[in-house]
């Protein structure tokens, strides 16, 4: 079924809001202040509070509209529809509106704060027009043996011989690896990992191809080197071995970005050095081994929580190479590590938790508002979980006093936000 709309405004997930006869139809490539033809999705008779629908033909485009620099990521009716850009007809101010936008609208709706949140572009990623930035890949050889990705609404497999988000340095190395031609068994899962080169670090075997789990190329396990590190007033080179199969951030800048503005609020909201801290959700040891260097100590007094044990061992083995083994890096579920914490870790002055798409939920937000920390910092890469666990975390007298954002997945709707909380002057009076 099509129907002519006007688009209305933002939405999660990469859609727009218009209406038909009443009823809220959630629109794909669209963008607010359009007039568009749109197909419904199957089946589009049912009594749901929405349906969705995709754009077919734009009648009158919005001044965001660019044509998109991934054909096949665009529209269907474009000749588009593998997915992975969403936003890959969006100017790359149009999508820091859009995801400024949503944050801001569930931050309101679900965590009852107003927020101005500015969203940071990642260095390099205007110059390269949002494209070439992910560090990792993953898709599914077709019935020939081609990598490919499913075109949406069908079962049909479109082989891919480039992937425009990916580094120029891990289409090097797919090239390399003749990744391009083929030649794996139908089905199976593809995965390259190839951590980003600083200044004159050389590649060697520090790059991964996987087919369905099992390393063709490259070393199963990657060193990974996050520079200009914000230690205090000297900047740092923090060096990082990983799982080649592990999560990492993606984006070939935000392990920087991230770990810098975790540590400046750390730095802004507490005045002297913490003696105890808590990072949950550790992965390989992002945050804790910048947390454990600005604290010093060998590590004295950081706790680290990660349900993976592939990343627990990782990280276990990065706070050592860092001189920093006194930590104690716990694998286990948060809720239930917390329920029996060591005393002497018990009441940390600061938090950092980031957590998966689902957010921390509110068992996790009580126990950590329990401990009493004066600072907790939230690192979400989904604004609507953030905004949920604020309202918790609100209602665990702690107050939000920074929220930033980072564009570090061009041309999708994610996005990246850091929340600062801090505990008020009431719950430290009645923890005193």
């Amino acid at each position: 079924m099509d129907s002519v709309v006007t688009i209305e405004r933002f939405a999660d997930q990469g859609r727009c809001i218009a209406h038909i006869d009443g009823r809220v139809v959630f629109v794909r490539f669209a963008l607010p202040g359009e007039k568009d033809r749109i197909t419904l999705d199957e089946p589009h008779d049912r009594q749901d509070r929405f349906w969705t629908g995709e754009v077919t033909e734009v009648l009158s485009p919005s001044p965001l509209r660019v044509k998109p620099a991934w054909k096949l990521a665009g529209p269907l009716a474009d000749g588009g529809g593998v997915g992975g850009a969403d936003l890959i007809h969006v100017s790359l101010q149009g999508q820091h509106e859009w995801k400024k936008s949503v944050i801001d609208q569930q931050m309101l709706r679900l965590g009852g704060v107003e927020s101005d949140v500015p969203v940071h572009a990642a260095p390099g990623d205007d110059q390269r027009g949002g494209l070439h930035w992910r560090t990792r890949i993953e898709m599914i050889a077709d019935e020939n043996g081609m990598p490919s990705m499913r075109r949406r609404a069908s079962h049909h497999r479109v082989p891919i011989t480039d992937m425009p988000l990916a580094t120029e340095e891990l289409l090097g190395i797919a090239r390399q690896e003749n990744v391009w031609r083929g030649g794996f068994k139908p089905g199976s899962q593809i995965r390259l990992a190839v951590p980003q080169l600083h200044g004159s670090e050389r590649r060697g075997n520090n790059y991964a191809v996987f087919a369905d789990g099992k390393l063709k190329a490259g070393g199963p396990v990657l060193t990974e080197t996050v520079p200009q590190v914000q230690i205090g007033s000297t900047p740092q080179t923090i060096t990082y071995e990983v799982n080649a199969r592990g999560f990492w951030q993606v984006h070939r800048c935000a392990p920087q970005m991230l770990v810098n503005q975790v540590l400046q609020d750390a730095q802004e909201q507490i005045d002297s050095v913490p003696r105890t801290m808590w990072d949950l959700y550790s992965g390989s040891g992002l945050f804790a081994l910048a947390l454990g260097l600005l604290a010093g100590r060998g590590g004295n007094g950081l706790f680290t929580v990660e349900g993976s044990a592939v990343a627990v061992r990782s990280a276990r083995a990065n706070l050592r190479h860092a001189g920093l083994g006194a930590a104690q890096a716990k694998c286990g579920s948060v809720e239930r590590v917390l329920r029996s914490i060591p005393s002497r870790y018990l009441h940390p002055d600061l938090v950092v938790l980031d957590p998966s798409r689902a957010g921390a939920k509110r068992a996790v937000i009580h126990q950590i508002a329990e401990a009493g920390p004066r600072v907790v910092i939230y690192v979400s890469c989904n604004p609507t979980s953030l905004a949920r666990d604020t309202a918790t975390l609100i209602a665990q007298d702690y107050r939000p006093v920074d929220l930033q954002a980072f564009d570090l997945y061009p041309m999708t709707h994610h996005v990246e936000t850091i929340a600062t909380f801090v505990q008020t002057r009431e719950a430290r009076r009645r923890a005193a």
